[in-house]
């Protein structure tokens, strides 16, 4: 009876210092190296190699050489996704200037729509393309998703592959999901795995925690870049310049 109970607890302590194991472990894994660099008013995690920002009107008049042309060590920005629609008439006054810009500063650029699952997705992709024309070289389509307007999840996933699959009809790639984990993992789910994912996770010294594989993570909001007067949302990429080039339109 004494090995039993003997056994018994070597058995429940190796368990725990099993999972111990793991949690330390886990925590490691999901930790990045954050940095602070006061020229760009933020800590960065500085694990990635390629980082990027994301604009709208908001930023006002940008100066896409400026922000091309600052290095800070070895931080650069390397792309931008610029806001170019929002649902099935918006579009971002901006949007054309930022885009030539950007693409004359030798930046890779993405394009967003905003959508609203309550919108026809068909009309919002028209919208989309009557003022979005990718070429070789620019990042895919990216559906910015992260407002429910109090619908059900089957409304919202039915109406977004609609979105996703005329993009995809017209640019033969998949094309970008942008959203965060709460809404991936409650209104999307296992259905858009095969997108890829670009993740908003910000105020956290940690990577997005999340089974679903992501490319991109928005970490901040509250950059700063030389040629832009407000504050920016300052992104990283998972990979490195060949993996984002392999990425982008061929």
């Amino acid at each position: 009876m004494k090995r039993v109970l003997i056994g018994l607890l070597l058995l429940i302590f190796s368990l725990g210092i099993a999972l111990i194991s793991y949690l330390i472990w886990n925590k490691i894994a999901n930790k990045d190296k954050f940095v602070r660099y006061q020229e760009f008013g933020i800590d960065i995690p500085v694990n990635y190699k390629i980082h990027g920002i994301d604009v709208s009107k908001f930023q006002k008049d940008i100066n896409w050489q400026a922000v091309k042309q600052m290095r800070v060590k070895k931080i650069r920005i390397s792309f931008a996704f610029i806001k170019a629609t929002e649902g099935i008439t918006r579009q971002d006054a901006a949007f054309k200037e930022n885009w030539e810009h950007a693409g004359k500063a030798g930046m890779i650029r993405g394009a967003y729509h905003f959508f609203y699952a309550t919108r026809d997705p068909i009309k919002q992709a028209i919208n989309f393309n009557n003022v979005v024309s990718l070429q070789p070289g620019d990042l895919p389509p990216v559906l910015d998703i992260e407002t429910t307007n109090n619908l059900p999840a089957s409304v919202i996933r039915s109406t977004a592959k609609i979105w996703l699959e005329e993009m995809e009809k017209t640019y033969k790639v998949k094309p970008i999901i942008y959203t965060n984990i709460h809404f991936y993992e409650t209104y999307l789910g296992d259905e858009f795995d095969k997108y890829p994912l670009w993740i908003a996770h910000y105020y956290q010294k940690e990577r997005p925690r999340s089974v679903r594989n992501w490319l991109f993570w928005q970490h901040s909001d509250i950059g700063r870049v030389n040629g832009i007067r407000t504050t920016v949302d300052f992104n990283v990429f998972k990979g490195d310049s060949t993996d984002l080039v392999k990425l982008c339109l061929p």
